[in-house]
């Protein structure tokens, strides 16, 4: 028997990441119940084989909870490094020459193997080299095919294998390395919802993964590269979701600048109607703490004001001492955040212009029309999802009740905005339409007698993008009389 859980009140949703603390199965449900509306699983740790229980996991809270489960597997990305030191570590010491070449033995404090090709045929003189996430700078000098001469602008200790970042150059290299095309891969093999890309720098990096993945899942872009800002509508565009992944962008650009652009990402992929996560650091001192900062709970509220679809947990959930309180303390400043009065006016700080089409323009209507007639929802039949991310696109005051005949599409929905889904048998008829959608109100605890919902469908019904009708329902209260099926 399923043991049904309210929908959420809170409209922004919560993306968890798990790992070593968060992989058993009564720790995901358990997080689930506490708030997790989707989990994220990191493609860079651990292999395979030990990701497809914590798959089964989350999908057994299908079954236990009668609501679709949401996954995102997030690829590792390529990954810039340097090679090895004598005694496996070294200092550079500031204003010193240091070169970077392709000779694999063992480096010391004035060289050491940089074994990436791309890096010595895009490098420019000027262009900085940041290493072990912007720790230490270099500046390059002067270049040759095999050794890339810099000056040390900031020095310090440097071990093997440390990360690299070039933010000053578009770097001639796949989004997609072989690791990320066994992962995507796997990840499509075991029905996950949503692939995340990492290191995503122009819209033709995406082009590979949406072909692999072949319709099977939703592509998210990581904005995490300065050479993705100067593309971003381009982007957004080529993609099905947008996460601001703030780690890597706060490397390889001055920390003060991620803020503003914090809000131009969620901004853009708002108005083009793609889902947007506000990812990285979020409640970091959760890793240890079972208190955050009031730091991070502004920062938590401002990505909940600017009207970002979803907020994410990383190494406080995966890896920290806290998980279940890192969790509720998100989905508290959410809550927070949402009963502030004065939050849908800031939210509608991003002005949205509907294109010109009916479906578009009907979903704009429904928004003013549930405000005016004091609607407690907005209910939608979808086949592909494009109904419901154009209506949480316009961030209406109520929540959105999501009826779809794809269970595919209602896993995906997760990470949208204000979005309840339930995976149910289609309609036949207006009439058929009209019924369901009184009796899934009330059996979702979304309306009671009396009140009135919203509904958009498209006619003729089972027909994709055909959007093109707009009712106005009052509930009886009677309408689960005689209706035992959950469908």
């Amino acid at each position: 028997m399923t043991k049904a859980i309210a929908p959420r009140s809170r409209k922004v949703r919560i993306l968890a990441t798990l790992g070593p603390a968060s992989s058993t199965p009564e720790m995901i449900a358990t997080l689930f119940r506490t708030g997790a509306d989707a989990f994220r699983i990191n493609m860079s740790h651990g292999d395979q084989q030990s990701k497809i229980a914590v798959i089964q996991a989350i999908r057994a809270l299908e079954k236990e909870y009668g609501r679709p489960s949401t996954i995102l597997a997030d690829l590792q990305g390529p990954k810039l490094r340097v090679g090895k030191f004598e005694g496996g570590r070294t200092v550079l010491e500031t204003g010193s020459t240091f070169v970077l070449d392709r000779d694999p033995t063992p480096g010391n404090a004035t060289r050491v193997e940089l074994p990436h090709d791309e890096i010595f045929a895009a490098i420019e003189p000027g262009a900085r080299l940041l290493l072990d996430d912007g720790k230490l700078v270099l500046r390059v000098v002067s270049h040759s095919p095999r050794e890339i001469t810099t000056r040390v602008e900031v020095g310090g200790a440097l071990s093997n294998s440390k990360g690299l970042n070039v933010p000053d150059v578009v770097l001639p290299m796949a989004a997609l390395t072989e690791k990320d095309r066994s992962d995507l891969d796997f990840a499509v093999d075991q029905g996950v919802d949503w692939i995340a890309l990492s290191f995503v720098q122009r819209p033709e990096d995406l082009w590979e993964a949406r072909k692999l993945i072949g319709g099977k899942a939703a592509l998210m872009a990581k904005i995490e590269k300065p050479a993705a800002i100067e593309r971003l509508e381009e982007i957004v565009e080529a993609c099905d979701g947008v996460m601001v992944a703030r780690g890597d962008l706060g490397v390889e650009l001055p920390p003060q600048q991620v803020p503003p652009l914090q809000k131009r990402i969620v901004e853009v992929s708002r108005r083009m109607g793609r889902p947007v996560v506000v990812a990285t650091q979020m409640l970091e001192s959760m890793i240890t703490s079972p208190s955050p900062t009031r730091a991070e709970v502004s920062d938590v509220a401002t990505a909940v004001y600017d009207g970002a679809d979803a907020i994410m947990l990383s190494a406080e959930s995966a890896a920290g001492a806290w998980p279940v309180e890192s969790v509720a303390m998100m989905d508290a400043i959410g809550v927070s955040v949402e009963a502030d009065p004065e939050h849908g006016d800031r939210m509608h700080f991003t002005v949205m212009k509907p294109d010109p089409t009916t479906a578009d323009a009907l979903a704009e209507a429904a928004k003013t029309i549930a405000a005016t007639v004091s609607a407690v929802a907005i209910i939608c039949f979808t086949t592909s999802g494009s109904t419901a991310r154009r209506i949480a696109r316009e961030r209406p005051s109520v929540p959105l009740l999501v009826l779809t005949p794809s269970q595919e599409t209602a896993r995906r929905l997760g990470l949208l905005w204000g979005t309840h889904a339930v995976h149910t048998r289609d309609v036949e008829s207006f009439e058929d339409m009209v019924a369901k959608s009184k009796r899934m109100a009330l059996r979702h605890g979304m309306a009671k007698a009396g009140d009135r919902v919203i509904v958009l469908a498209g006619v003729p019904f089972r027909t994709p993008g055909s959007t093109n009708v707009l009712h106005v329902v009052r509930i009886v209260g009677d309408e689960l009389k005689g209706h035992h099926s959950q469908v």
